[in-house]
């Protein structure tokens, strides 16, 4: 393996990012940053970039968050920096503000001394050779100086990158009980930078996947949810997931799809479906990946829509996610299979649109359209969704009653035609509704009391007999 002295990378011309052959490159950094470092410099302390930002810098790519280590103490950042937020004080991490109001860590050097699964008991550290031996993986253990230009990449990080491989720093055993996390976070990163994992590096992961089950449900939900929303094709992260016994400890109701491993098998048509859903839009590839989940065979009933929505939400739940979350995605997975014909009466659109609420009709045209592009049908399908959307849009420019209270009467409506208050107002409010969605000319406020008139008799008629 070369060192960092000769290692060559090819840079994006885009980003601005070049290597050197004498172990330094220009990043592109932003100027707050340096003038962060410099500040520290020149206060006497030494001060690096590192982790994420160095490496996807040197991978063309222009980060969106920079992180500093330093060997100045949490007192000393927060006495330079006239705004910080003592975000993670306690492990030695401040957030300093800079002018433009985005923030940046900047963390004191560390190292472990005491390693338990879930989290590790640290110290501060000298230098910057200590807190890259504490580091996850390679590509995440390269420091560069804004000022110098210098690149530090004891562990060989650079032509890892290079050679597009996901290895761990040091023993990989070791690194995977620090923290049982790094099993995901490995994982992740080989999906989304689509790198080949070391043989050692996936031993011990696979090793470690029993043991996952200590860690905290909300670092797990973390995990998903940035392989969800972070990636392009979130699949290969996922497929991983599967491989590695991940899914067995994590997320059984997932590993039951893999006992079909067919091509138009439930697991297969999981993948492509996560991979179709839209980036910008995580409880859309949520309910993507969950959406048959529980369910070993095929099936487009709504009853088993209905079945895979009550398994997500239980998986949901365990995985602490929001209530608006939960039923966001759970209604998604429910009502996949009820979307109407174009073809459909206008009627039946209000009935539907009533059902699935106003605010979920556009993400569920977006999950259809990744299970017809999953089912490989993706043309044909994508025209009757776009002729079935632009039906629901025509209906909803209408301005439909599309609940009890769009109806142009009410409860004290009610009231002044003489039916005492109780639950019999929600019975009749209901029943018009239902008349208003067959015929909207309806809505208006004497033929609806016309109707409450002819509800009452009926009733009526009904008791005496």
């Amino acid at each position: 393996m070369r060192s960092p002295a000769t290692a060559k990378l090819h840079m994006s011309a885009k980003s601005g990012s070049i290597y050197i052959d004498d172990g330094r490159a220009d990043l592109p950094v932003p100027q707050e940053v340096r003038d962060l470092v410099g500040v520290l410099e020149n206060a006497g302390f030494s001060a690096w970039t590192v982790g994420g930002g160095v490496r996807d810098a040197l991978r063309g790519e222009r980060p969106q968050d920079w992180d500093v280590a330093t060997s100045a103490r949490p007192p000393d950042v927060r006495r330079l920096f006239r705004r910080t937020v003592a975000i993670g004080i306690e492990h030695g991490t401040i957030g300093v503000i800079g002018k433009s109001g985005r923030m940046y860590e900047v963390t004191t050097f560390r190292r472990d001394v005491e390693t338990f699964g879930r989290k590790a008991r640290v110290v501060f550290a000298e230098t910057l050779e200590e807190d890259l031996a504490r580091r996850d993986f390679t590509m995440n253990a390269v420091a560069w100086h804004p000022e110098s230009h210098e690149l530090r990449d004891p562990h060989q990080g650079v032509s890892d990158l290079q050679n597009r491989v996901l290895r761990t720093v040091g023993e990989p055993a070791e690194r995977f009980r620090e923290d049982r996390l790094r099993v995901l976070r490995g994982l992740r990163f080989a999906g989304r930078f689509q790198l080949r994992i070391d043989p050692a590096t996936w031993e011990a992961a696979v090793d470690s996947a029993p043991e996952l089950h200590i860690l905290s449900a909300e670092r797990v939900r973390e995990e998903l949810w940035k392989v969800l929303g972070g990636q392009e094709s979130p699949s290969t992260a996922v497929r991983l997931y599967g491989e590695a016994g991940v899914l067995r400890e994590l997320y059984p109701e997932l590993e039951v799809l893999r006992s079909d491993p067919s091509p138009a098998g439930p697991w297969e048509h999981t993948l492509r479906c996560v991979d179709a859903a839209p980036q910008v839009r995580v409880p859309v590839r949520v309910a993507a990946l969950l959406h048959r989940c529980g369910i070993a065979a095929e099936s487009n009933t709504g009853e088993a829509a209905l079945r895979s929505a009550a398994v997500a939400r239980d998986l949901l739940r365990r995985l602490k996610c929001s209530n608006a979350d939960v039923d966001t995605v759970t209604h998604l997975i429910a009502q996949l299979p009820a979307i109407p014909s174009s073809m459909a009466a206008d009627a039946e659109f209000r009935r539907w649109i009533r059902v699935v609420g106003v605010a979920y009709t556009g993400d569920l045209f977006k999950l259809a359209r990744a299970a017809c592009e999953a089912d490989g049908q993706a043309r044909g399908c994508a025209d009757g969704l776009a002729e079935t959307e632009a039906r629901a849009a025509a209906v909803l420019a209408s301005n439909p009653a599309l609940g009890v209270g769009d109806l142009m009467i009410g409860g004290n409506d009610l009231r002044d035609a003489g039916i005492p208050a109780g639950r019999r107002y929600s019975t009749i409010l209901s029943e018009l509704l239902e008349l208003v969605t067959d015929d909207p000319s309806m809505n208006e406020r004497e033929r609806l009391l016309g109707e409450v008139e002819r509800i009452e008799a009926r009733q009526r008629s009904e008791n005496a007999g």
